[in-house]
């Protein structure tokens, strides 16, 4: 699959022209956010037991790049994620040097796929195999894949020049671009609209109590502090969904299109009530609704906590990159699944990329990325 270019689209897509990584250093007016936003925010601290690009920036950047990679059937495992620690601390650490601006909330985030996590895999709750679901487009290059990079910041320039010094040095260790996929969201805080119009990410964890029962991996051992990442590339019949009637889109939802609001009452934060009814004993949140089939309550699992950005590569091919972070694969799996029993969204959605991956614990120089699980490996 030929990689994308970045597209920056805030909110209309504009192409982004080639980008080298070999540019040479200038001095730059301060960078700003797309749309004529504030200026970007500064560096994302990299120190801390915990990759950043999960639960840091809390507020996600407003441009991204999802790059898997597939390695030769025998890598030297420890040695290429050492050598891409390497790379991407200096990327988020001295990005004047290695990218020739300034990096701004620049984050990489690297997580190990099945066959790299290997028999170590065990310690990972669910492991990392995902099954099969209903609606996918499945090919070999697109589906599982050995190494995901993820690359945020509010500079598209930024993610554009980071996303290829990471490809370079991969190319030079033999790896090949299972998938790649650039991705949006409008700047601001909070929950941000997706191509659909509607307010999204309003279901995640937020307090530190909630993101270290829902998404960390406690200890002892290697895995601790570590986290599992699923990425979907998710096609959305954008046109079919917006052809519907505004309240029909609503029940679809099962929030209200203008603030997000949940059908069953109360305001955008506030927790759907699943069991609210009419008068004539209909549920508020009809029972097709994505609110409700996506709902924690009822899918028995863990709330796993979503980074996604939208996408447009052009208006057949566009919808979310999906992106979710959780301590346990079931998480997804049970969520993912009772979606497929009925939601009144999902008949728009076709998944056309999917993977799960083991995000290992932060690293520095003298503790190289993954170093304890993959050392066990050899």
């Amino acid at each position: 699959m030929v990689r994308r270019s970045l597209l920056c689209v805030l909110p209309v897509a504009a192409a982004l022209g080639a980008c080298r990584s070999d540019a040479p250093s200038a001095t730059l007016p301060k960078p700003r956010a797309a749309g004529g936003g504030p200026a970007v925010r500064g560096a994302v601290a990299t120190d801390g037991a915990r990759q950043a690009g999960v639960d840091r920036p809390a507020q996600p950047q407003t441009h991204a790049v999802v790059s898997v990679y597939d390695l030769p059937r025998r890598p030297d495992t420890a040695r290429v994620a050492a050598r891409v620690g390497e790379i991407v601390l200096g990327l988020t650490g001295k990005p004047a040097e290695a990218l020739g601006v300034e990096g701004g909330d620049l984050t990489v985030t690297v997580g190990l796929g099945p066959r790299l996590v290997g028999p170590s895999g065990r310690g990972v709750p669910g492991g990392l195999e995902l099954p099969a679901f209903a609606r996918e487009e499945r090919t070999a290059r697109t589906w599982g894949g050995d190494l995901l990079v993820q690359v945020c910041a509010s500079d598209p320039v930024v993610v554009a020049l980071a996303d290829t010094r990471l490809a370079e040095a991969l190319a030079v260790e033999g790896a090949s671009v299972g998938w790649s996929q650039a991705g949006f969201r409008p700047p601001g805080g909070g929950p941000v609209r997706n191509l659909l119009g509607f307010p999204d990410g309003i279901e995640n964890p937020r307090t530190h109590p909630e993101l270290d029962r829902e998404v960390w991996l406690d200890g002892p051992g290697p895995f601790a502090d570590g986290t599992i990442a699923v990425v979907r590339r998710l096609r959305i019949d954008v046109s079919g969904f917006l052809a519907q009637s505004t309240v029909r889109q609503e029940e679809a939802i099962g929030r209200r299109k203008s603030d997000g609001a949940p059908l069953s009452g109360g305001d955008a934060p506030d927790r759907l009530d699943l069991s609210a009814k009419t008068s004539r004993g209909r549920y508020l949140v009809p029972a097709m609704a994505h609110a409700r089939r996506a709902n924690p309550n009822a899918t028995g699992s863990g709330r796993m906590l979503r980074r996604g950005y939208s996408y447009r590569n052009e208006p057949g091919d566009q919808g979310l990159l999906f992106v979710s972070f959780q301590r346990g694969l079931r998480t997804f799996t049970a969520t993912q699944r009772r979606l497929d029993d009925g939601d009144d969204l999902m008949r728009f959605v076709t998944a056309t990329a999917s993977g799960a991956f083991f995000v290992p614990p932060a690293f520095t120089p003298e503790r190289p990325l993954a170093g304890r699980i993959l050392g066990e490996q050899g």
